[in-house]
């Protein structure tokens, strides 16, 4: 996701995404252990997408 996206989401929103992409991430590294992914770019854009949602909602808790 963009950040420009990410950055018009509201903090539930946020909460939402990043939830969503720790499960991503966890069914990656399962597919990981057990040889099945194919393309492990994912596992990567995905910790980088985490970053991303955690920084934002980081940058929103600062501000309130």
């Amino acid at each position: 996701m963009k950040l420009e996206e990410l950055r018009t989401l509201s903090l539930r929103d946020l909460d939402k995404e990043l939830l969503a992409l720790l499960k991503a991430q966890f069914g990656l590294r399962m597919q990981k252990s057990t040889q099945q992914l194919t393309n492990t770019n994912q596992l990567r854009n995905v910790r980088r997408d985490i970053a991303r949602v955690k920084t934002i909602i980081t940058e929103l808790a600062g501000q309130k």
